[in-house]
């Protein structure tokens, strides 16, 4: 069973993708700001991160620059804050996938399926 850690301080998203990924048999850790989500993330060990950019304390970005020090694990944004010097900027730091707001529940399932999929084989 995998566990994503979803990053995100809109909890009615946050919420979202937690009752949609559990359904789907996902383990599911929440932050809500990214110092929370980094402290989690070194902590738990996730599979995969679905991170926000805006967000309070230390946004998105921030915590993805701070996690690529010590940790290479999967991270897909999703975020309505979404220029192309952030995404490139995000892509620079290694990120999967970058998902703009709004978007369909069933696309970032299926976008996480694969990476954990993808991190299973890698790590058989």
């Amino acid at each position: 069973m995998s566990t994503v850690l979803i990053v995100d301080d809109d909890k009615l998203v946050s919420k979202l993708i937690s009752t949609c990924l559990q359904s789907s048999g996902y383990d599911i850790l929440t932050a809500y700001n990214g110092r929370e989500g980094l402290k989690s993330a070194l902590k738990n060990n996730p599979d995969v991160i679905v991170l926000d950019i805006m967000m309070p304390v230390m946004n998105g970005l921030e915590m993805l620059e701070e996690l690529r020090t010590c940790s290479d694990v999967p991270v897909i944004i999703v975020s309505a804050f979404g220029g192309s010097d952030e995404v490139d900027r995000a892509r620079k730091l290694g990120i999967e996938c970058f998902i703009n707001k709004p978007f369909k529940i069933e696309t970032l399932k299926a976008t996480i399926d694969v990476v954990c999929a993808m991190n299973s084989e890698l790590l058989a």
